[in-house]
């Protein structure tokens, strides 16, 4: 089986921000993680990547939080979709409540 791509969209937040999600399907789980799914869900505030999500081979799942890397435990595509979105809705919050 060759990689199949399941999910490639780029969605506009505001005029200054989107997000990119990006997940494939793999024959074989890359080094570090234990599915077979390639991932990359990033949330771009002008021009500067602000929160990241993915599965780099060798070093597994993991989170990208400003300069933070944080491991992340890997449940499904749903509920990964839906733990970025919880994130990217959590960071937005803090910080357009910074600006009141």
């Amino acid at each position: 089986m060759k990689a199949k791509s399941l999910l490639k969209e780029r969605r506009a937040i505001s005029d200054t921000s989107f997000l990119d999600l990006v997940v494939w399907q793999v024959p074989e789980p890359l080094a570090g993680s234990f599915h077979h799914f390639k991932y990359r869900l990033a949330f771009v505030v002008e021009g500067v990547c602000v929160l990241r999500y993915d599965n780099e081979a060798g070093k597994g799942n993991h989170k990208h939080l400003g300069e933070r890397e944080v491991p992340y435990t890997f449940s499904g595509l749903r509920q990964l979709v839906d733990d970025f979105l919880a994130d990217v809705s959590q960071w937005r919050q803090e910080h357009e409540d910074s600006h009141d």
